[in-house]
């Protein structure tokens, strides 16, 4: 199981971010857990989830740099559409990626806080 954790200033619009225009489902949460709000997001039964926290009283930087990514692959061409028609169809438009690799076969999305998911047309590990 590998779970990513970041901290966040306002847990209500990074969630909806990731989970209506990424597409990933709400795992799970928790309320003024030791001054921590939270919540998980995943896709329902992989090995994997996100969790994202807000401490009570307590302000985050945005995202570093820009070369601060997730990338989602999709080795389905129709998949790939409609992750890419979610996101738009949310308001959400691509950006130029930092490496040039992520944009031959991707788009690059910035979430709220500027950190930033690749929603990339291959699959892992790329053919070689």
């Amino acid at each position: 199981m590998l779970r990513v954790a970041r901290p966040t200033n306002d847990l209500a619009l990074v969630v909806a971010f990731w989970r209506d225009a990424v597409g990933l489902h709400e795992l799970g949460g928790f309320v003024d857990h030791a001054g921590f709000d939270g919540a998980m997001l995943g896709m329902p039964g992989a090995s994997w989830h996100l969790e994202f926290t807000h401490a009570h009283g307590e302000v985050v930087a945005r995202a570093p740099t820009r070369e601060h990514l997730l990338v989602l692959y999709f080795d389905d061409d129709d998949q790939f559409a409609t992750a890419v028609a979610r996101m738009e169809s949310q308001g959400h438009r691509a950006v130029p990626s930092e490496n040039p690799y992520w944009d031959r076969a991707g788009r690059t999305y910035e979430d709220p806080e500027g950190y930033r998911v690749v929603l990339q047309r291959g699959s892992w590990p790329p053919p070689r």
